[in-house]
């Protein structure tokens, strides 16, 4: 169920006729308001759209790979030697 706050917005859709009979049903089945039916399930969408495009999910081959590249890094090359030094410079400059 959605939480109290004291802070609301308020949204609006206009849906065709089919659409708000559906969703009536199926809040009804779930002895629940529209209002909260739709909430709940715009809610979780939401979550789930976030979560794909936040959470990086990685083969077992590009696993391995990552866990490779940490436990063994490659030596600096002469340019990331010289981007640290830069780096190091404009911080102790501060």
């Amino acid at each position: 169920m959605r939480s109290t706050t004291t802070s609301t917005a308020r949204l609006e859709a206009r849906i065709s006729k089919e659409l708000h009979a559906t969703l009536k049903r199926a809040a009804e089945l779930q002895n629940r308001t529209i209002t909260d039916f739709v909430i709940d399930a715009v809610q979780e969408a939401a979550k789930k759209t976030i979560e794909q495009t936040e959470v990086l999910r990685l083969s077992l081959a590009d696993q391995e790979c990552f866990a490779h590249a940490l436990l063994s890094p490659p030596k600096p090359t002469p340019a990331l030697k010289r981007a640290f030094t830069s780096h190091h410079k404009l911080l102790s400059a501060e």
